[in-house]
């Protein structure tokens, strides 16, 4: 499954919030909410965030084994 803490670590590194990523990369609070729960965005929105923060893909996501039932 995806995470999209590496992007919170980020942010609070940069001393940035949620709504400050939403202008930066011109995307919409639906897709800051999708990535809250762990989903899946397109990886057009990952591009746009790397830009804008001016980081690479693992500062943004991680993959995360998914637990075994």
């Amino acid at each position: 499954m995806i995470s999209y803490k590496p992007l919170w670590v980020t942010l609070a590194g940069k001393e940035l919030k949620k709504k400050d990523l939403l202008e930066m990369a011109n995307i919409s609070s639906a897709t800051i909410s999708k990535m809250g729960k762990n989903e899946y965005v397109a990886l057009e929105v990952i591009d746009k965030i790397c830009s804008a923060l001016d980081c690479e893909i693992p500062d943004v996501i991680a993959h995360v084994k998914a637990p075994t039932e």
